[in-house]
């Protein structure tokens, strides 16, 4: 399982990697491997604002549907659109394939995130 040390993660096995003011947000290759092949993704509606823990987006997998949620409060900035063709992506680089990008409204909120070894001790306990 690959669990990158330039990124923050959520309880819900979501990354978000931090540019200046800007958030790229996705889910984790723990996620996506839990879900199975992945066959569709619901992307956010861009300028939409969004609470930390909010959902903004949908996966639906072979296994299971289930909510993708923000690390942190802001403004959907942008969305992978590649997602609505090619929901796969997800399954086969999850870092390299950003859901959205937020603006991060509230730098505190960061705070509340994992950094990689934590995420990576939580993950063993989810096993």
């Amino acid at each position: 399982m690959k669990i990158p040390k330039n990124l923050l993660y959520t309880r819900e096995h979501e990354w978000i990697r931090v540019e200046e003011d800007k958030g790229y947000m996705g889910i984790t290759d723990f996620a996506q491997d839990h879900l199975g092949d992945i066959v569709f993704v619901e992307i956010p509606e861009l300028d939409s604002e969004t609470g930390a823990g909010e959902a903004i987006a949908v996966i639906e997998s072979v296994k299971a549907v289930s909510s993708v949620y923000s690390p942190v409060s802001g403004t959907i900035l942008e969305v992978n659109e590649e997602l609505e063709e090619s929901p796969e992506l997800l399954n086969e680089e999850p870092y390299e394939n950003y859901i959205a990008v937020v603006s991060i409204d509230n730098a505190e909120e960061l705070k509340q995130l994992m950094p990689a070894d934590e995420y990576e001790s939580f993950c063993k306990e989810q096993d």
